[in-house]
């Protein structure tokens, strides 16, 4: 499939490695107090996908909010093992060291 080059978004046809739950997840590890808005704008899902996607992992336990005045701050649980038998074996700290080594 081809990308869109022009605004590094993958077009609404191509498919990426990893799911929209990871993108979200990799996207409050970078910034806990992201808004929903920002989230979504940056997925490109909608901002009632985050909303669902944020509830899953709260639910979950890999992800904790705390009210901080009219925003949310996020909390990433590192030490939790990825869910598909596949890469069971990692945990959220080893995923997000090698999407955000830059950081």
């Amino acid at each position: 499939m081809v990308s869109n080059a022009k605004n590094g978004n993958p077009s609404k046809n191509s498919w990426t490695f990893l799911s929209n739950h990871a993108h979200v997840l990799i996207c409050i590890a970078k910034n806990p107090l992201s808004r929903i808005r920002d989230l979504a704008s940056q997925i490109n899902i909608t901002e009632r996908a985050v909303q669902q996607i944020i509830q899953d992992l709260e639910k979950a336990g890999y992800l904790n909010h705390t009210r901080e005045g009219r925003r949310n701050s996020y909390t990433v649980q590192i030490k939790k093992p990825l869910r598909h038998p596949v890469e069971k074996h990692c945990n959220v700290s080893e995923l997000l060291a090698m999407i955000l080594k830059d950081l």
